[in-house]
């Protein structure tokens, strides 16, 4: 068993050697990266600061000389990710620690975010009460507040760095007992206004055998997915909630990015995708809304999220992006169109209702889509039984048929 604890040891050297003794003290081996830029280490670590300057792609005397703190934390989490993703693949790292304020925050958990799911991380900071978003990114970092800064030892620091060494022990060292059976994968992606759709699909793909993992679609949820589809942990994907490319085009608060819906053409996957929730745009509380769209068709979700209505022209640039996506994949895939509503606010009676908008993306789906794509379009709403039924269907034939090939070759 092994953990790498990531640190500056110019500043941070006593609490570091502190939380290095408490984890070695439970028979659990210790690999110190340190990534102090400006001065000499308070103690000898296992991987130099010179050693990840230059994985970072510089030297550490070009950093001590150029003085851009920025610029050094960049390099310096650049070279702790590539040593942190060297030593897990070496077997040398089974958890990673982190402490420290805003550099060493970002710098460690740079490197935690190069690291498979699973791989258990924690890190201690003064950032951890605030948005920690931009350091945790999609990944499952751990983060505990160190409620006081982390300079010198005492009552307080030594409690709460013991704290997080023992849960860092705890992590690599229990055994828990949790029946893993071996199942095809399928990511089925979710928002509220599209809930009944997945549970649908997802007891019926259950019920056939696969396991299930539903990724909400805020943004960090896509990218999550889609990691995990680069990763190899997902047989394959039923996009039912497309909506974070809503965000992306419009200017929301929950895109997932631009490479939104690449991962599983790229890793040639089946893919059945459909265009849930590309009826809004995502905001926070209303007066976080920019005053261009005060104009704008408003459904305040709950008092943190507010939800505008996609236009006609806006649907349309969707479905032509979707469309663009599709026709790229390698593998199998399928584009369902719900033609009766895309979202459990826009069917008739519901705020979102705009069968001109809605008219607008399937028209562009239909145009952009290369011929030889299966579209399938039914007189259905997204959250119709029937709807979620047959999507979950196809993609139970893809994977059918993915098996029987794989069975044919190996034969």
């Amino acid at each position: 068993m092994s953990v790498v604890i990531v640190g500056t040891l110019d500043t941070k050297g006593e609490e570091i050697a502190f939380a290095r003794d408490v984890i070695e003290a439970q028979g659990v081996n210790v690999h110190v990266v340190d990534v102090g830029v400006m001065d000499d280490p308070e103690f000898t670590p296992d991987t130099d600061a010179e050693t990840v300057a230059e994985a970072g792609g510089t030297s550490l005397q070009s950093l001590r000389e150029g003085g851009d703190r920025g610029e050094a934390m960049d390099v310096m989490g650049r070279g702790a990710a590539a040593i942190a993703e060297r030593l897990h693949d070496e077997g040398t790292l089974e958890g990673i620690l982190g402490l420290g304020g805003s550099g060493n925050t970002s710098v460690a958990t740079t490197a935690m975010r190069a690291l498979p799911v699973g791989v258990p991380k924690l890190m201690v900071s003064t950032m951890a009460s605030g948005d920690v978003e931009p350091y945790v990114g999609f990944k499952d970092i751990a983060m505990t507040y160190s409620v006081a800064d982390i300079e010198g030892l005492n009552q307080l620091s030594r409690r709460i760095i013991a704290n997080a060494a023992l849960a860092m022990v705890g992590m690599v060292a229990g055994e828990a007992d949790v029946e893993v059976e071996e199942k095809p994968t399928v990511a089925l992606t979710m928002f509220g206004v599209t809930t009944p759709c997945v549970q649908t699909a997802r007891e019926y793909l259950e019920e056939r055998g696969y396991e299930t993992i539903v990724f909400h679609a805020t943004g960090s949820g896509g990218r999550a997915m889609e990691s995990l589809v680069r990763e190899g942990v997902v047989d394959g994907v039923l996009d039912v909630t497309t909506t974070e490319w809503a965000d992306e085009l419009v200017g929301g608060v929950l895109s997932a990015g631009p490479d939104r819906l690449d991962a599983p053409g790229e890793m040639g996957i089946p893919h059945v995708v459909s265009v849930g929730a590309l009826d809004m745009v995502n905001f926070g509380p209303p007066d976080s809304v920019p005053e261009r769209f005060e104009d704008r068709t408003f459904y305040r979700h709950n008092p943190q999220v507010t939800l505008m209505r996609t236009t006609p022209d806006e649907t349309a640039e969707l479905g032509e992006i979707l469309a663009g996506k599709v026709n790229d994949a390698s593998g199998a895939v399928a584009v369902y169109l719900p033609l009766d509503g895309v979202s459990m606010l826009d069917v008739e009676g519901e705020p979102f209702f705009d069968p001109e908008a809605d008219e607008a993306l399937f028209d562009a789906v239909r145009e952009h889509l290369d011929p030889g794509v299966e579209l399938v379009e039914m007189d259905a709403a997204v959250n119709d039984d029937e709807f979620a039924l047959a999507l979950a269907r196809k993609m139970d034939e893809f994977l059918s048929d993915a098996s029987a090939d794989a069975t044919s070759d190996s034969g």
